[in-house]
């Protein structure tokens, strides 16, 4: 059995701005940076015997300031990058509604099989990520890995861990910098906490989904 802490990076300018990031990058923002400062005095009190990060930016951002603190080796991890939009990266949804009509409706109908654009369905998403922490969990075995992620990732884990179809609206949080912990062995996933942002000084919540109903003023789950 392998104990993961899955942690989300911390906020960054095209967080704040709603803009779709997928595997472009934004800086993190003054308080993303606050942010990944406050989760590596977090992780400090925890034990950790490896350190993963996704290989975009603002992750390896987030997990620099763990690596530091714990001193641990940082391996990277193209296998947790949050979900590809193609030609939608680094617009907002009320710019994709204009350019992309149909991709906005498939978007918000949740459709799993919908291939974006120049980037992936939830499905495909979907079967990466939870190949890759299989293949993790398969790898360390007893350990407790820390791995810096995203939010679509995320989503996908607390989905898998419960059953969840990707059809069904998000009624669950992933806050950034907040802390997850989720046990793998083989096929077989478990959450024990989530959203977990006690050591923020201001926590990071997320308020963009109201009954799953996807809006131009609201951002999406896997950004």
């Amino acid at each position: 059995m392998t104990a993961f802490l899955l942690l989300r990076h911390g906020e960054t300018l095209w967080n704040r701005a709603g803009r779709l990031q997928g595997w472009q990058d934004s800086a993190l923002s003054a308080r993303g940076l606050a942010q990944a400062d406050a989760l590596a005095v977090r992780l400090a009190g925890e034990r950790v015997d490896v350190l993963v990060s996704s290989d975009l930016g603002r992750a390896r951002a987030t997990a620099a300031s763990i690596a530091a603190r714990l001193e641990l080796p940082l391996a990277l991890e193209p296998g947790l990058r949050e979900r590809c939009y193609g030609a939608l990266e680094g617009m907002t949804w009320g710019e994709v509604e204009r350019a992309y009509p149909e991709a906005y409706g498939r978007l918000a109908a949740r459709d799993p099989d919908y291939l974006i654009p120049g980037g992936q369905s939830a499905a495909e998403f979907r079967d990466r990520v939870v190949g890759t922490l299989e293949r993790l969990a398969l790898a360390y075995g007893e350990a407790v890995v820390a791995a810096v992620t995203h939010g679509g990732v995320l989503g996908i884990v607390y989905r898998h861990a419960n059953g969840i179809p990707l059809a069904r609206p998000r009624t669950f949080g992933v806050p950034n910098a907040g802390l997850n912990r989720v046990r793998i062995e083989g096929q077989r996933w478990a959450v024990d906490g989530w959203g977990e942002v006690d050591h923020l000084p201001r926590a990071a919540h997320d308020h963009d989904w109201v009954a799953g109903r996807l809006t131009t003023s609201r951002r999406p789950d896997d950004t």
